[in-house]
């Protein structure tokens, strides 16, 4: 590997670039398209069907998440992330040129498909390239990323929707995908010994069946049929007799695609327990944080949205800090105090009233994004540096998409939360006050779980900060910028 400098002019820099264009993809489509929702509704109807929109991205983005991060230390990072920007530029165009709201829902699941083998590859690819110490710099290079995403997201989709037309939120991923896709073939290159990888599709059918049924129905769950209803029981039901299979299925598994020793190891099932907990929380807030701002305390969508938008600028800040952090005081102790600002931040929240001002709302949510950078990123690189090349894929996919699972059912339970307090009748400020109150009851408890899991993370984790990059990657792939 050329050289052992850090930045965008370095050896590898050229790479880091690619990466967060790779990433900017992902994290601008995130917001993008939220904004624009209205246009889209008037153009092409639909307006009781616009939230699958969000729905089927996310759950294809989250189940194939593990399977790409297999793909990747079978076949090498190169290829998925290749295949996962090819999949995102095919949805973006067939998403543009949607006449219909049910093509243009089908079409997210191209794109979520596609944001499913980018993000866990990128992050990944950071993790060969750079060791530790050196990865605690990088990381705010790619914490800027989400900063930016945060902010010119919504944006261009106003902008696009108000002047052009709600399309070119889509298009504009047309060049973006082209110059990630030159960039990654022109200046990444690595040498895999594949040898005669054997594919686990029995396993990866199980777990692909088995997630979208439980995520369907926790998503869908209290919104398209009741939490009781047959349909209910026989989607989340049939998603864990899925799930049953497939856990049976792996332990005889040649080449499991997700091998059940992830979920032995004391590092790799804290770290992911608490991107479960992360992932909640996120998805608590962005859902009804808007709400709350426009609904009770009385203003428009603009306020509401820098109300929120705190959140997502306060977590990059933190996280381009956390490896001065961890570098510092370890990985553990970086967590404590990610988690600590995470609980300080929801408890804050529960001051909140009918007349409080939106100032507020904005800085308890920037105490939340703050904590949040400080957990997020250092976790998942503890996770990450306890494994070596071969698994790092693995282990990487298999945390985003806790995440993502933290994410639906956050969703699916803090929605129950509030359709069981409002009712069906017609929705009133105090009802609604009372409704955000106790989802944020919920954000506290999970605040207070993942401070637990923040405690039982080991201190063993902290010895991978030492280790040489050789020791730390035992990679027999070399990696590294075009001469």
């Amino acid at each position: 590997m050329p050289g052992n400098n850090i930045g965008l002019r370095s050896a590898r820099g050229r790479i880091l670039a690619a990466v967060m264009l790779s990433t900017a993809l992902v994290a601008i489509e995130s917001t993008i398209i939220a904004t624009a929702v209205p246009s889209i509704v008037k153009d092409i109807g639909g307006f009781t069907e616009f939230p699958w929109l969000f729905s089927t991205y996310l759950l294809a983005q989250a189940v194939s998440v593990p399977i790409y991060g297999k793909l990747n230390d079978l076949f090498g990072r190169k290829p998925v992330i290749l295949g996962g920007i090819g999949l995102f530029l095919i949805g973006s165009i067939l998403c543009g040129f949607a006449w219909a709201m049910g093509p243009l829902i089908a079409f997210r699941v191209v794109q979520g498909l596609g944001a499913g083998a980018i993000l866990p590859t990128t992050i990944t690819i950071v993790g060969d390239l750079y060791s530790v110490r050196e990865r605690a710099k990088v990381q705010g290079y790619v914490a800027s990323v989400w900063g930016v995403a945060s902010v010119v997201g919504p944006t261009l989709g106003g902008v696009f929707s108000e002047y052009a037309t709600w399309r070119w939120i889509f298009f504009v991923n047309i060049p973006l995908c082209l110059l990630a896709a030159v960039m990654i073939v022109r200046n990444f290159h690595e040498r895999v010994e594949r040898g005669h990888p054997k594919i686990d599709y029995a396993g990866s059918g199980l777990l692909t069946l088995g997630l979208v049924l439980v995520i369907l129905g926790a998503l869908e769950g209290g919104q398209a049929w009741a939490w009781t209803s047959a349909t209910s029981f026989a989607v989340i039901g049939g998603g864990l007799l899925a799930l049953t299979a497939f856990a049976l299925v792996e332990r005889r598994a040649a080449s499991p695609v997700l091998p059940l020793w992830v979920f032995r190891r004391r590092l790799l099932v804290t770290s992911g327990l608490i991107s479960v907990g992360i992932g909640a929380i996120l998805y608590g807030l962005t859902s009804y944080v808007p709400t709350y701002v426009q609904d009770v305390l009385g203003t428009g969508p603009l306020v509401a949205g820098f109300a929120l938008a705190t959140l997502t600028i306060g977590w990059p800040i933190a996280g381009s800090q956390a490896g001065r952090v961890y570098l510092r005081l370890g990985f553990r102790a970086c967590a404590l105090i990610g988690t600590a600002l995470v609980l300080a931040g929801c408890a804050l929240l529960l001051l909140l009233g009918k007349s409080s001002p939106v100032w507020q709302v904005a800085l308890f949510c920037l105490v939340i994004g703050l904590g949040m950078g400080l957990t997020a990123s250092p976790t998942l690189i503890a996770a990450q540096s306890s494994v070596g090349w071969a698994e790092r894929g693995v282990v990487t996919g298999s945390n985003i998409f806790l995440r993502s699972l933290g994410s639906a059912v956050g969703v699916a339970v803090f929605g129950a939360i509030a359709n069981a307090t409002v009712g069906p009748a017609t929705v009133t400020p105090a009802a609604l006050t009372t409704a955000v109150h106790r989802i944020f009851v919920g954000l506290v408890i999970v605040a207070v779980l993942i401070i637990a899991l923040a405690v039982l993370i080991p201190r063993s984790a902290d010895h991978a900060i030492d280790a040489s990059p050789a020791l730390e990657s035992e990679t027999p792939a070399q990696t590294g910028a075009s001469s």
